[in-house]
């Protein structure tokens, strides 16, 4: 007999997994999540996500939890949020947990606010077509925006304001103080925070000032407890700046002494995504409920 027969083939991506667990890393379980956006109906691209992401969870005895990235109240809408609950369950998946990530945005608050205390943010007030010319391109650096240095109690003031209902939208931005120069251009002081003034489908007239996606999407993982992020092949090069906003608010929860609440890991010593290695494999777009597969990323 061949010494090949009988063995089964597994994928780059459960083979990471199989061997994350064998070398008890989390505490040796799995925990992870479908997050779409609820802006469209799912596609052909989304069954192979769902897939990966809920059938590795309940192969390895793990869980895997739906979260409707819900950050931008101008395209979403409660009839997503069911078709996508309907298609998933269609495919023989049941979630864990339903999520949302409006369920963190005082937490991200809370922590936005903490980073313009350490210097690492400021509220700017150049137009949007400003701060793109000044990000510089991929040979040469970025231009400080003349508000990179503002003091700290002027930026809180005015990020205060920005959720007021009172400021004007695209007139203030928060702003992550990161690098100019960096040649990852992701890194070039990032847009954290915007101004909408629209309602939200789950959290009415409370915000006026939302956060962005790459602000949003790395913390929720962290504040749930995931151990295993995938994503789409063009959130490639976002994966640095995921794993840096997310040992930020490893800084920021051990700074507050944080504790868990509601049943979300949100300690000083949780295990976080950071990955040890990543991998690619095409799958379908972002968007309209968003496919979240491939590039695979994982805990170190």
């Amino acid at each position: 007999m061949n010494e090949n027969e009988g063995r089964v083939s597994v994928s780059f991506i459960e083979q990471m997994v199989k061997d994350d667990l064998a070398a008890g890393k989390n505490e040796s379980r799995i925990q992870t999540r479908f997050p779409p956006e609820p802006n469209g109906y799912l596609h052909i691209g989304h069954a192979k996500a769902i897939a990966i992401d809920f059938g590795l969870a309940k192969k390895y005895g793990g869980e895997c939890n739906l979260r409707f990235d819900d950050t931008n109240p101008q395209k979403e809408d409660t009839e997503y949020i069911e078709s996508i609950e309907h298609d998933i369950k269609w495919l023989g998946f049941q979630w864990a947990n339903v999520y949302y990530a409006s369920d963190y945005f005082q937490e991200l608050w809370d922590f936005a606010v903490w980073l313009i205390k350490k210097g690492r943010a400021y509220v700017d007030e150049q137009s949007a077509e400003v701060i793109a010319q000044q990000k510089g391109t991929t040979t040469s650096p970025g231009t400080n925006s003349p508000y990179r240095d503002r003091p700290v109690e002027e930026n809180l003031r005015l990020f205060e304001f920005m959720n007021s209902g009172k400021c004007e939208p695209g007139t203030l931005v928060l702003r992550a103080k990161i690098d100019m120069a960096h040649p990852n251009m992701l890194f070039r002081d990032p847009l954290i925070y915007r101004v909408l003034n629209i309602p939200h489908i789950r959290t009415g007239n409370k915000w006026n000032a939302y956060p962005m996606y790459d602000f949003t999407h790395g913390q929720s993982d962290y504040l749930e407890g995931v151990t295993h992020s995938w994503c789409t092949l063009e959130f490639v090069e976002h994966r640095p700046l995921y794993d840096l906003f997310v040992e930020w608010m490893r800084e920021w929860a051990a700074d507050c002494g944080a504790e868990a609440d509601a049943g979300r890991r949100l300690l000083p010593q949780h295990h976080s995504p950071l990955p040890t290695r990543a991998s690619t494999l095409r799958t379908g777009r972002k968007g309209g409920g968003a496919p979240q597969t491939p590039a695979y990323t994982k805990s170190g």
